[in-house]
């Protein structure tokens, strides 16, 4: 057990509290105290501590200890992105990058310099402009630790949480949209292959699944974007990426804290739930971790509804300057970051507690859910009692910010924390990794074409793999009615069953200026490259937004990294790869990012054996696009018989890392890559044309390449299709049936047309790859044809509908 001993200090904060004692521990004693106490801090930053303290010449008490622990956890400060990085290649010299974030992400924002970009990285989401008098925010954050141990706890809470952050920016914003993207094991997995002391990946989906669910919908917001994916290295460390969209006006969005404005809490009462969450999420996972329940919230969405309904009717009376959510490290956090250039005095008894016993640090630290922290002028007090009197929400007055630079924490008039501000910010001492990248050599597989002659079963595996087949099962579980603005669903087409590439929002009822949201996330493509995987990411999330009818010039986008151990050199790599191609491939686009949140050590430790095990390298990219007329938005689903159906977009032998290639057991090494210069030609040409009025339907080619998206949009719409893959754009020849069936190469799309609009669509497309490769049908035959002419697929779109729903539909 970790000692803590109860003495008297003797300086002008005396009083009986808990210290931690470093000041003449070892090396070895320093690291036992921050294993034992959960604390993940290195030795270096132990002795930074050590040394702090030495001149204070006293011990730190536990409160403060905490405080510092959880303000310089990865998860709250993100030291990775930050940190220098040495980083090296084969056949290259050894590069010196001064932090990951700084380097390609910030400075892509910075280079590209939209205008409509109002905040980016500097509160707790995003903002871009949207009409004349709102702006909107977006954020997405990860909840994947505590959905390891208690699922349904985890992943509602992980919602809730980001929730309020949407709540906790600027002055407040209403949310009006939900997000979720899940990484999960295989639902089929044998329980005698279950790594020691983790859950099923089926218990873990249902749980993630319901927990979301149960939060969105109590709190009345639509969840309407997201995706599901399956891999086995996903089964100790599931991943759960839950987004908000909110609305905000625009005099709304910036915020201050001034000497003498009371600190007051509004939401739930405190508890020992989620204490150490910060410094939990910051470590790997071991077959020990499900002993530790109390790391993971208990969450109430009733209770955050009227935190909502109070705090903005509280904003729009101007009766606070600023606010902020208490997430990752409780009040020390949300006290501590806000009064940063000012300094705070709190007093913990005037906390509510739900039940008594917590020690004071535990007060300060909990997690405990549904709780805002706001900076008031002692004159607005009243006025601010009563709104949240009137909702039914708890409002305490903790202490007041003052002008000392120093955060002073009190329980029962009794000094617990005193910590210098500029110690707290800004004493984490610098960091210096190790990074390499060493590409693999992967199994290829050669094209089938020799030994068959028909793709049929190929293209019904692939609809029914559990990456591509429908999520509907799910989806159907969330209300995405509510509010009434959401125009293009998750779900479309003839029976509202087809898989839409974005969904289309309307934050302001009756105005036709709209949002659109989407995703894209390629682990698979990490196999063989992080920096492709990133890429397609992006691309990805792009092509999601052009096909329903966005733009390049009014998207921004959001990074979430969710990584295995980066003190590992070979992990490191892979992400300093990743966080290249961000740089890379958003400037070319003009596409900047607003925010982001990384979520590092997602790995599994045998302890018995060992055995470690890493997720796979997984960047999500999500994208926000601001669009002036909802009514020149599409859908994916074929509209009409007798349309004219193309690509547009080349295709490459691309297909490392593909869906085709795993069904068959292999990976390959020419992983899809991204050509900015072509795919912004074709991303902007396209979106010309659906401007215009020249499309019906429109849909990316992504997963299983055009013989999914093609056999996709052809049931969701009930109209067969004859086409021919001869007529596919290509940059170099590719002599193989299967090859151009099922390359995954980026920036390509899948077009209807009608007949007589052939030639004006086609003079858009001037000087972009465009091929038209055949027409919809009124019978239900879903007919290819090969390179030679003759049929290579031919089944009927029941059939193709019937491999796609079954798989998830329990």
């Amino acid at each position: 057990m970790l000692r803590l001993i109860f003495v008297i200090l003797e300086f002008e904060m005396s009083t009986q509290v808990s210290e931690f004692e470093i000041l003449n521990a070892d090396d070895d004693e320093l690291m036992r105290i921050s294993r034992e106490g959960t604390l993940s801090l290195n030795l270096k930053e132990m002795q930074t501590i050590q040394s702090h303290f030495r001149t204070l010449q006293r011990n730190p008490t536990d409160v403060e200890l905490e405080t510092i622990a959880q303000t310089w956890s990865e998860h709250c400060v993100h030291k990775t992105f930050k940190c220098i990085i040495e980083y090296s290649e084969p056949e290259k010299n050894t590069e010196r990058i001064h932090g990951l974030f700084p380097t390609y992400i910030q400075r892509a924002t910075e280079e590209i310099d939209k205008p409509w970009c109002v905040s980016v990285f500097s509160d707790n989401a995003g903002i871009i402009e949207f009409d004349d008098e709102n702006n909107i925010v977006f954020k997405v954050e990860t909840h994947n630790h505590p959905s390891a141990i208690e699922p349904y706890g985890g992943a509602g809470t992980g919602i809730g949480g980001v929730i309020r952050d949407s709540l906790g920016t600027g002055l407040g914003a209403k949310p009006i949209l939900n997000t979720d993207v899940f990484c999960f094991g295989l639902p089929d997995m044998s329980y005698e292959d279950l790594p020691k002391g983790t859950l099923h990946p089926k218990r873990v989906f249902k749980g993630v699944v319901s927990g979301v669910r149960d939060y969105g919908n109590r709190m009345g917001i639509p969840t309407a974007n997201g995706a599901i994916l399956f891999d086995s290295r996903y089964t100790a460390n599931p991943l759960v990426f839950c987004g908000n969209v909110g609305l905000i006006p625009r005099d709304r969005c910036d915020k201050s804290v001034e000497p003498g404005d009371l600190i007051v809490a509004i939401g739930g009462r405190t508890g020992r739930d989620g204490i150490h969450g910060a410094t939990f999420s910051s470590a790997e996972l071991d077959d020990t971790s499900e002993n530790l329940g109390s790391v993971v919230q208990i969450g109430n969405p009733i209770m955050e509804k009227r935190i909502v309904d109070a705090l903005l009717q509280a904003r729009d009376r101007n009766l606070y300057r600023s606010i902020t959510d208490c997430g990752a490290g409780g009040f020390s956090s949300a006290v501590g970051e806000m009064g940063e250039d000012t300094g705070a005095e709190v007093h913990l008894e005037n906390i509510p507690l739900k039940y008594d016993g917590l020690a004071p640090w535990e007060i300060w630290l909990s997690e405990a859910q549904e709780r805002m922290v706001i900076a008031v002028p002692p004159e607005n007090l009243d006025k601010l009692m009563d709104i949240c009197e009137s909702e039914m929400v708890e409002a305490t007055v903790l202490g007041s910010f003052t002008d000392s630079q120093r955060l002073q924490v009190f329980y029962e008039d009794n000094i617990v924390g005193d910590l210098d501000m500029g110690f707290l910010h800004k004493g984490l001492p610098d960091i210096v990794k190790k990074a390499v990248w060493q590409p693999q050599q992967h199994s290829e597989m050669q094209s089938r074409d020799n030994n068959i002659d028909d793709y049929t079963d190929d293209l019904l595996h692939l609809l029914a793999s559990p990456n591509i087949a429908s999520k509907e099962s799910v989806i159907r579980q969330y209300d995405h009615e509510v509010q009434g603005g959401v125009v293009i669903k998750p779900l479309v087409g003839i029976e509202n069953d087809g898989p839409s590439d974005a969904c289309v929002v309307t934050p302001v009822i009756g105005k036709s200026t709209a949002v659109i949201v989407a995703n894209g996330i390629n682990p698979r493509y990490s196999d063989v490259d992080p920096y492709h995987s990133a890429a397609g990411a992006i691309d990805e999330t792009l092509r999601n937004i052009i096909a329903v009818g966005g733009t390049l010039e009014k998207t921004a986008l959001l990074d979430n990294f969710c990584w295995g151990n980066p003190d590992k050199p070979d992990r490191l790599g892979e992400l300093v790869r990743a966080a290249k191609a961000c740089y890379d491939i958003a400037t070319a686009y003009g596409t900047p990012f607003i925010s982001g949140k990384d979520s590092l050590y997602n790995e599994y430790r045998d302890t018995t054996t060992g055995e470690q095990r890493a997720i796979p390298a997984t960047l999500l990219i999500s994208g926000i696009c601001v669009i002036s007329d909802v009514n020149c938005a599409v859908t994916m689903d074929v509209k009409a018989a007798g349309n004219l159906i193309y690509v547009v977009g080349n295709t490459y032998t691309e297909l490392g890392g593909s869906h085709y290639f795993g069904i068959h057991g292999h990976i390959g090494n020419n992983a899809p890559i991204v050509r900015p210069d072509e795919g912004k030609q074709v991303m902007e040409s396209l979106s010309r044309s659906i401007s215009l009025g020249l499309v019906r339907s429109c849909h990316d080619c992504s997963e299983g390449g055009i013989g999914v998206a093609a056999a996709e949009m052809s049931f969701a719409g009930g109209f067969g299709m004859e086409l021919h893959l001869k007529h596919i754009p290509v940059d170099e020849d590719i002599p193989y049936d299967d090859f151009r069936l099922f390359s995954e190469s980026n920036s390509r799309f899948i077009v209807e047309v009608e007949p007589a609009i052939q030639t004006e669509f086609e003079n858009q497309m001037n000087g972009i790859p465009f091929g038209h490769i055949g027409k919809s049908i009124e019978s239900n035959e879903f007919i290819l044809n090969g390179l030679e002419g003759n049929a290579i697929i031919e089944t009927t779109i029941d059939k193709l509908k019937s491999a796609w729903q079954t798989p998830l539909h329990s």
